[in-house]
């Protein structure tokens, strides 16, 4: 019986150990991948712009402290995202997808892709609002033809 149970408390180890080791090495994949397309880029500026924010409702805490602050949330909040990311990514693409995809952004076309996507999606958020305006007055109209 002692045999079985640490026979089977060795197999739940091993299990536990690779399956970390997987976790480990998908999370460094999506990583890579948040820094070949710009997506770390884009966070680090959220939190910078998240920082300008604060510093302006509470004038009265010193500069050092803001610099601190945002060094320190440059770090750790970067990593606490791919913490909450990771399985997200996890769940839909395998780890070879990851790696496929940071190898597309890699490429020139990648990066060209990676550069230009905050302004293609600035400017699509721009043309779906004028189209969804578009539609809503489209039924608007229909409906009063059909009297409603």
């Amino acid at each position: 019986m002692k045999t079985i149970i640490l026979l089977f408390s060795l197999i739940l180890l091993t299990a536990t150990l690779s399956f970390g080791q997987d976790n480990t090495a998908y999370r460094e994949s999506v990583k890579q991948m948040m820094i070949a397309n710009g997506t770390e880029n884009t966070f680090k500026a959220i939190i910078s712009q998240m920082m300008t924010t604060f510093k302006a409702q509470k004038t009265e805490v010193k500069a050092e402290v803001w610099t601190e602050f945002e060094t320190s949330f440059q770090k750790v909040g970067i990593e606490d995202l791919l913490d909450l990311l990771s399985p997200i990514y996890q769940k839909h693409l395998s780890k070879e997808d990851i790696d496929s995809i940071t190898a597309f952004y890699k490429t020139p076309a990648g990066k060209k892709f990676a550069e230009k996507t905050p302004v293609i999606m600035q400017e699509s958020m721009q043309a779906g609002r004028m189209w969804g305006e578009k539609i809503g007055a489209d039924i608007m109209n229909r409906l009063t033809e059909k009297g409603y």
